[in-house]
Parts: C-alpha cells; structure tokens; sequence
C-alpha cells in the first residue's frame, strides 16, 4: 500500500511538490501517493486532523498555513522554534503531531551548490516577513560574516533583529543606510510574485555580489532582472531551494535524502516548455 502525503496551501494549483516527490521516490523505489489540496484558512486544523486520522504519513505546509501549522504541531524541532514557522508534519507512534521547517537548510544548500555562500560571506536579506524570519538562523550558522536585513517597513527589520539578535551577527538597516556592496543578496519578498521589484538601492550591488531570489519561475523574476540590469553577473532564482527543502522534507519521512541535482535539472526543463 502506498504512503499517503500531501501538500496543504490556498492557493495550491501550482506547486510543484508532487512532481518533486515523485522524482524523489523513482530514486528508492518508494510507493507514495502525493497530492495538492486546496485549504483555507477556516478549514486547515480540521483538514490536518482528517489527514492523519486517514493514517497519512506527512504533510508539506505553504503559505499561507506555516504559522498555523506551527501552533498546531506538539513537538516542534530547534528551528521550527527559531522560525516561528512550519512546513512539514508527520506523526510518531504515539500519535503526536511533530512539526519541522526545512526551507532555510534548503536555501543554504542551494546557495552553497552554486558557490553563493563562501566563507565569512557578507550577506544582505531583503525582506522580514514569515520567509526572512524562517532562514535567518540557517544563514548565520553557516558562518556568514555579518547579515544585515532591510525591509520596505523598516519597523518589521527592526523586530526580526530584536527577536534574533542572540544568533549571530545580524543588523537592521532602513533602505537608505545600505552604502556598499555585499557579497549575497537575497530578495525574501513577495514582490516577484506581483512583477514587482524589490526595494534596493543599486549601491548593494557589484559586478561580484551574487544575487539570489526566493520567487521562481520560467524566466528571470523581476528582481533578478533588476539586478542583471545593475551589472551582477551571479544570479539565481529560487527553484533550488524549492527542491533542496523538499529533499529535506523527504529525507525526515523517509530516512533517506534523495539527489537533488537530476530533480532540479527536470523541473527546469518541465519550466522552460511550459513558456
């Protein structure tokens, strides 16, 4: 009999997890069966509850159900805490419901693949919501030498480094502070989502500074096009991440990662026919 999983958002018709998880159990040979489900706000502890009672195996959460799922998990790991956000549950034997985040493992993963993240990086975050607040310790752990968060709300970057300011080397700065260039810039907003760009002053930018966007899609994001257009050479979107994280995801499930390589690879191709 198959495993049952399931990815839990609103919207969800887009996502890619499926097809990522599918990828990842040809690797294994596993039996899985992984659905999208559509599920509002109102409806998503009771939707969770039906899940495991039907004797699921596990759930991936996006937005905008990570904080709920947080306070809903039982037994939450060391980052999820940190986040204040989660992405993936599983029950245990006992019936309790175990909550984990695996987005910041899968960007520092994906940034370290593509070289983005040398040692003792200076790294900037542009953005302080839910995605910025769920990688900062991940990035500072590895071993950046400082990382600075701006948001277009200054308060909001100003509260995120208040809350974190005990893991590392983290600053708030308002837009207008931000005067040289950093090694790693990465756009934590939702603004491509919207064909916006970021707010940023060019002066974060040099032809070196590798620029990084969280958002993906068949053609450069609106960010990253911003930065092209700046001069930076070394830019990436975010579908690594997407399946660097759902590696990790599939590897707390299982007890196994998966390659993530052949599986970006596919994606990228499946990305560039559908345009």
């Amino acid at each position: 009999m198959n495993r049952q999983f399931a990815v839990f958002g609103h919207p969800i018709a887009h996502s890619l997890s499926p097809h990522i998880h599918d990828l990842f159990a040809a690797q294994f040979g596993d039996a899985l069966d992984y659905r999208r489900q559509d599920v509002v706000a109102a409806d998503f502890v009771g939707a969770v509850q039906a899940f495991f009672a039907a004797a699921g195996s596990g759930l991936n959460i996006t937005v905008p159900h990570k904080e709920a799922a947080y306070r809903l998990a039982t037994q939450r790991s060391a980052r999820a805490e940190c986040a204040g956000s989660v992405n993936t549950l599983w029950q245990d034997a006992q019936g309790r419901l175990h909550g984990d985040t695996t987005d910041g493992a899968g960007l520092c993963a994906d940034l370290q693949r593509q070289g983005f993240l040398p040692p003792a990086a200076r790294v900037l975050l542009v953005g302080a919501g839910g995605a910025a607040r769920a990688v900062v310790q991940p990035l500072l752990a590895a071993g950046v030498a400082s990382l600075d968060i701006c948001n277009r709300s200054a308060q909001r970057a100003v509260d995120l480094v208040h809350d974190m300011h005990h893991l590392g080397p983290l600053r708030a700065l308002a837009l207008s502070e931000i005067d040289t260039a950093y090694d790693l810039v990465i756009n934590a907003t939702a603004a491509s989502l919207h064909g916006e760009v970021a707010a940023l002053p060019a002066a974060a930018l040099a032809p070196t500074t590798a620029c990084y966007d969280m958002v993906y899609g068949a053609a450069a994001t609106p960010f990253l096009a911003w930065c092209q257009a700046q001069g930076a050479q070394r830019c990436s979107d975010g579908l690594g991440m997407l399946v660097e994280q759902a590696a990790e995801a599939y590897a707390l499930w299982w007890g196994r990662r998966p390659q993530t390589q052949p599986v970006l690879t596919a994606l990228r191709g499946h990305l560039s026919a559908s345009v």
